[in-house]
C-alpha cells in the first residue's frame, strides 16, 4: 500500500512539475545595453525563462537545446518605455463616442492599439486615463500573455474637479450623470478618498488634471483646476498607498502648484516658465513633455474634427510646442519620454524621438536614455526594465542601422521580444 502511495505521489510530482525553462541565444550585430554608457560591438545575451540570464562580448555559439535568434546585422537595445499613453482612445474629435460606446468596445480598442504599441518597440507603458476597469484589464491581459501587448502600468480615470478636463462634459446633466466615471472630487478629504478607490479597484499610478486640458470641451482655460491643498490631499494618499502620481498640467501656476504638491511627474507643461520651472528642481520633479500630442492634433486643424473651442486652445497651445522641454532641460529638470498616443495614432510613438532632438535639443543617445533608464526610474522599475543586464525583463528590441546617428531608426523597429516573448 505504501509503495503505490509512493508512485501515485512520484506520478503527480510529474504532472505537477512546470516545464523546463525555454533558453534563447540573441546574437547582437552592436549593443545599447545602457544608454547613458558606450554601445558595444557584437554581443550575446543569454535569454531563460523570461529573464536575462547573461551578456557577454562577442558571438558565442548556442548550446545545443537552445534558440538562436541572430540579429547579428542589427543594433539591438532595451525594450522602449512611453510613460503616457491612452490604450483604449484613437485619435478624432468626435467626444460624443463616450455616449455611445460600451466599455466593451473600448476594451477591443485597447487591445488592438497594445499591439500595435508593443511591435513598434514599446514593451512598457504608462496608461494615464482610460474608461472604468478598461486599463486595468488591459494590463492584467498583456501581464498573463492573453493579450499581445506592452507592460501596462494604468491609473484608470484620471481624477478631476467637477465639470474640469476628465470629467464628463459637452451632454445634456442625465447623460452626464449616467456616464460618470466616480473620478471628480472637491475638497481634501474627497480626493483622498478618491485616490483610495481607484487603488481598490487596481490603479498603478495616480494621474489627476491639475490644470484644464485642450482637447476637453470645457473652455475654462488651462491654468489650474485643483486648489493646492486639494493637490496636496492627492499626492499624500496616493504616495502612502506606495503609488507614484502624474499631474495633467498646462498652466504655469498650475505646474509651479502640483510640483510643490509633490507630484512625481508633470505632463505637457506647456506653458512653463522660471517659478514653475525652479519648483520641479526643488522637487525633483520630472517632465513629460508629449511633444507628439501637439504635433498629431496639428494635423486635425481646419478638417471639422475638433469643436471651435478646442480648435481655440489648440491653436494657443501650438505657439509654445517645444519651448517648455528646453528651458527645463537647460535648467536641469529631467526630462522623460511619454507621448500621449491615443491623442495620435497608437504605433507613432517614436516620431517623439525626432521631436526631442530637433525642438528640445537632445542628442540621440539623451532621447534614448529618457525612453529607457530614465523612464524605468520615473516608473520605479529601474531593476526590471530600461537596461539590458542579467537579472532583468528580457524586453529587448532591434533596428537596423544606429540609432545613435539617426534617431529615427527606432520609428522602424525589425524585432521585439517583451518579457522574453517574441512579438510576431
Amino acid at each position: 500500500m505504501l509503495s503505490r502511495l509512493i508512485l501515485l505521489f512520484l506520478s503527480f510530482v510529474a504532472i505537477a512539475a512546470p516545464a523546463a525553462a525555454e533558453t534563447l541565444v540573441i546574437h547582437a550585430g552592436r549593443l545599447i545595453a545602457d544608454a547613458s554608457q558606450r554601445p558595444r560591438g557584437p554581443s550575446t545575451i543569454v535569454v531563460v525563462d523570461g529573464r536575462i540570464q547573461t551578456v557577454t562580448d562577442g558571438l558565442q555559439p548556442a548550446p545545443a537545446g537552445t534558440r538562436l535568434i541572430d540579429l547579428s546585422n542589427r543594433t539591438v537595445l532595451p525594450g522602449l518605455i512611453d510613460t503616457h499613453v491612452h490604450l483604449a482612445g484613437d485619435p478624432g474629435g468626435d467626444f460624443w463616442r463616450e455616449a455611445v460606446e460600451s466599455d466593451e468596445w473600448w476594451t477591443l480598442i485597447g487591445v488592438k492599439n497594445a499591439r500595435t504599441t508593443v511591435r513598434a518597440g514599446f514593451t512598457t507603458v504608462r496608461d494615464l486615463g482610460s474608461p472604468q476597469l478598461v486599463g486595468f484589464a488591459l494590463a492584467r491581459g498583456t501581464s498573463e500573455g492573453i493579450i499581445a501587448g506592452p507592460r501596462i502600468i494604468s491609473s484608470g480615470p484620471a481624477i478631476s474637479i467637477i465639470g474640469g478636463h476628465g470629467d464628463v462634459t459637452g451632454f445634456r446633466p442625465e447623460v452626464v450623470d449616467a456616464l460618470s466615471a466616480g473620478n471628480t472630487c472637491t475638497g481634501p478629504q474627497e480626493c483622498a478618498a478618491t485616490v483610495r478607490r481607484l487603488a481598490r479597484l487596481g490603479a498603478q499610478v495616480i494621474k489627476f488634471t491639475a490644470t484644464g486640458g485642450v482637447l476637453s470641451q470645457q473652455g475654462r482655460g488651462l491654468e489650474a483646476h485643483f486648489s493646492e491643498e486639494e493637490m496636496r490631499a492627492i499626492v499624500t494618499a496616493a504616495h502612502s498607498l506606495g503609488l507614484r502620481v502624474a499631474a495633467h498640467a498646462h498652466g504655469a501656476r498650475g505646474v509651479e502648484a502640483a510640483a510643490r504638491a509633490g507630484v512625481d511627474s508633470i505632463e505637457h507643461g506647456t506653458f512653463h516658465d522660471a517659478r514653475s520651472i525652479q519648483a520641479m528642481r526643488t522637487a525633483n520633479t520630472a517632465f513629460v513633455p508629449t511633444l507628439m500630442a501637439l504635433a498629431g492634433v496639428r494635423e486635425g486643424l481646419g478638417r471639422g474634427i475638433y469643436t471651435p473651442v478646442v480648435e481655440t486652445k489648440i491653436r494657443e497651445t501650438l505657439e509654445h510646442h517645444g519651448r517648455a522641454p528646453r528651458a527645463a532641460r537647460a535648467a536641469g529638470v529631467p526630462i522623460v519620454f511619454g507621448t500621449d498616443a491615443g491623442v495620435f495614432a497608437h504605433g507613432r510613438n517614436a516620431e517623439e524621438f525626432r521631436l526631442m532632438v530637433e525642438l528640445v535639443g537632445m542628442s540621440p543617445a539623451e532621447a534614448i536614455a529618457s525612453a529607457t533608464i530614465g523612464a524605468a526610474r520615473l516608473l520605479g522599475l529601474e531593476s526590471e526594465i530600461g537596461r539590458i543586464a542579467p537579472g532583468l525583463s528580457a524586453d529587448i528590441i532591434a533596428v537596423e542601422g544606429d540609432p545613435l546617428e539617426d534617431v529615427r531608426r527606432l520609428e522602424r523597429v525589425s524585432f521585439v521580444m517583451a518579457r522574453g516573448r517574441v512579438v510576431e
